[in-house]
C-alpha cells in the first residue's frame, strides 16, 4: 500500500505534531492504565510450527512470493499454514498489504496473530458467555468487568453488521462454525492491536484476505482491497476467473452510506478524482483509501470497521486454484491475466514468482512515472498432484503467449473506457493521462530518469498516495479526557 505522509512536505517532520514517533511516545503512556502484556506470542516457536510457510517458497499445495517495491520497507505479509488447527484436511492462508508509518509492523501481527485467532475461536465454537474465557486463553490482556461488557456488546454488534440473506441458511453447517469464528477472531485481532503496547496502530493498518479451505469447502474472510480469484475451467475447457471478493473501498454506496452516519466524510481530492477516501468529520485527514482495515482506530469512531466480508464456495473439479494477492498485482493486472499466467507457469513452485515479476513489468510499462507497489501473492492449487499444473492446464500452454509478450500486448491495446477493460481500483493514472497534463520535454525526461533508475517522489508523475494522505494529530491530553467519560 501507499506510505503514511504529511499535507505540507508528505514526510512528517521529526518532533512535529504529526511525527509518528512523538504520538507513538505518548499513546503508549497513555495506554499503560491497561497493564502490561505478552505482545510476542512466542515468535520463535511460532515459526517452528511444521506446515506454516510465511516468506517466500513452496509447498505440493502452495506457491508464495513477495517483493518489495520502490516505496521503502516492504509491509505486505503473507502465511500458508498446512494442517490448521490440527486438522490434516485443512489450510489457512492469508495475505496482508499494511499502510502507514508501522504498516509494515501491524501486517506482520496480524499475519502471526490472527490464524491463532480463528483456531482457537473455531475449536472452542465460542458463545457470548464463553467470550471472557477466550479472552483470557488468548492472552489478550486483563479487562475489568465494564470493558469486558462493552467488548461483547460490541461484539453482538459487529455480527449484526453483517448482510445476510435468505441463502445462507442454506449453506453447510461448516459455514456457520467458521463465519461466527471469523468475526469473533477478527474482533479480538482488532482489539489486541488498539490495547498493544509497542504497536502504534492509531494511523497505520493492514487489509486482509483469508481463505479456509477444508476438503471441497471454501470459506472466504476478507478486509480491505487485496482480492481472491479462482481459476476454473468452463465447459469448452477453456480457463476462466472468477472474483471471491469483493474490493472493500469507500466508493461502495454501502460502505460510504455507514461512514457518513459515522459522520467520517467521503470524497475524493482533486488531482485523484476516482479515488475515494475517508476523512474526519472536522479535519482534512487521514484520507484513507479503503472502507475497512485492521488498526487506523483515528477513523474506528467514524465508520471504519474491520468487520470481515465473509462468503462460502463449495469446490468442484473444475476448479483448479485460488490466487490471493495484495493491490500491488490488482493494480496492473485483470483477474483473467493473473489466472492465464498462473496456469502458464511449467511449475506451481514458480507460479507465484512468474506473477509477482509479470506485475512488476507491467508497473514499468503502464505507470513509468509511479514508484512500483509491494507485491504479495499466494497461489492454492486445489486438486491432489503435487507436481506441474493439471493436464487440462497443460493442454493449453502451447496456446498461451509468454508473459512478457501477453502483458505488453495488453498495455498497448488497453482501452481503459470499455467495459470489458482492467477493472482498476482507482488508486493510479495511466502514462497517457499523465503525458496529457506535460509537455513532450517531459515526456523525454520521464524515459532518461527511468532508465537511470531514479526514484520518483510520491507527488511526481502520478499522485499515488494510496492509503493515507495526512496524519491525523494525537493529542493525548484528549484521549485522557476521553477514556475517563
Amino acid at each position: 500500500m501507499g506510505s503514511c505522509l504529511s499535507a505540507e512536505s508528505r514526510s512528517p517532520i521529526p518532533g512535529s505534531p504529526t511525527s509518528p514517533a512523538k504520538h507513538h511516545r505518548r499513546k503508549n503512556c497513555s495506554r499503560r492504565r491497561f497493564g502490561s502484556r505478552n505482545s510476542s506470542f512466542g515468535d520463535l516457536s511460532l515459526h517452528r510450527i511444521p506446515g506454516r510457510l510465511f516468506a517466500n517458497g513452496f509447498t505440493e499445495v502452495a506457491s508464495l512470493f513477495t517483493q518489495q517495491g520502490k516505496k521503502g520497507t516492504n509491509q505486505d505479509a503473507m502465511i500458508v499454514w498446512e494442517n490448521f488447527g490440527s486438522r490434516t484436511d485443512t489450510i489457512f492462508c492469508g495475505v496482508f498489504d499494511g499502510h502507514g508509518p508501522y504498516g509494515h509492523m501491524v501486517a506482520k501481527k496480524v499475519r502471526d496473530s490472527l490464524p491463532l485467532r480463528l483456531s482457537a475461536h473455531w475449536e472452542v465454537n465460542l458463545t457470548t458467555d464463553d467470550a471472557h474465557r477466550e479472552i483470557s486463553l488468548n492472552n489478550t490482556g486483563s479487562m475489568n468487568s465494564d470493558e469486558a461488557t462493552s467488548f461483547l456488546s460490541a461484539d453482538e454488534e459487529f455480527r449484526a453488521s453483517i448482510d445476510v440473506d435468505g441463502t445462507e441458511k442454506q449453506q453447510p453447517e461448516i459455514f456457520h462454525t467458521l463465519k461466527e469464528s471469523f468475526l469473533k477472531a477478527f474482533r479480538v485481532m482488532d482489539w489486541e492491536l488498539r490495547m498493544h503496547q509497542t504497536i502504534d496502530s492509531f494511523c497505520s493498518g493492514t487489509t486482509a484476505v483469508t481463505i479456509v479451505k477444508q476438503g471441497q469447502d471454501l470459506v472466504i474472510g476478507n478486509v480491505g482491497d487485496s482480492r481472491a480469484v479462482l481459476g476454473m475451467r468452463d465447459k469448452d475447457d477453456s480457463l476462466v476467473a472468477i472474483q471471491l471478493t469483493v474490493d472493500l473501498k469507500p466508493n461502495l454506496p454501502a460502505e460510504a452510506e455507514r461512514i457518513r452516519k459515522c459522520r467520517g466524510r467521503v470524497f475524493a481530492l482533486q488531482d485523484e478524482p476516482d479515488v475515494a477516501r475517508v476523512w474526519l468529520p472536522n479535519s482534512n485527514s487521514p484520507g484513507l483509501a479503503m472502507a475497512r482495515a485492521f488498526g487506523d482506530f483515528c477513523l474506528k469512531d467514524f465508520g471504519l470497521i474491520s468487520v470481515p466480508e465473509i462468503s462460502y464456495r463449495r469446490l468442484t473439479e473444475k476448479d483448479e486454484f485460488v490466487v490471493l494477492a495484495t493491490d500491488g498485482i490488482w493494480d496492473v493486472l485483470s483477474n483473467k491475466e493473473v489466472v492465464d499466467i498462473v496456469a502458464s507457469a511449467p511449475k506451481r513452485t514458480t507460479a507465484a514468482r512468474t506473477l509477482v515479476e509479470t506485475a512488476v513489468k507491467a508497473w514499468k510499462l503502464k505507470y513509468p512515472t509511479s514508484k512500483i507497489d509491494d507485491c504479495a501473492v499466494i497461489c492454492l492449487f486445489l486438486d491432489s498432484n503435487s507436481g506441474n499444473l493439471s493436464s487440462a492446464s497443460s493442454t493449453k500452454l502451447e496456446e498461451q503467449q509468454s508473459l512478457a509478450d501477453q502483458v505488453s500486448t495488453a498495455v498497448e491495446n488497453e482501452d481503459l473506457s470499455a467495459p470489458n477493460g482492467l477493472n482498476r481500483s482507482g488508486t493510479v493514472r495511466t502514462s497517457n493521462e499523465i503525458l496529457q497534463d506535460g509537455s513532450e520535454e517531459d515526456e523525454g525526461k520521464e524515459e532518461e530518469q527511468s532508465e537511470t533508475g531514479i526514484e520518483w517522489s510520491a507527488l511526481e508523475g502520478v499522485s499515488r498516495v494510496n492509503t493515507l494522505v495526512t496524519l491525523p494529530r494525537f493529542d493525548p491530553v484528549k484521549e485522557d479526557k476521553k477514556g475517563r467519560k
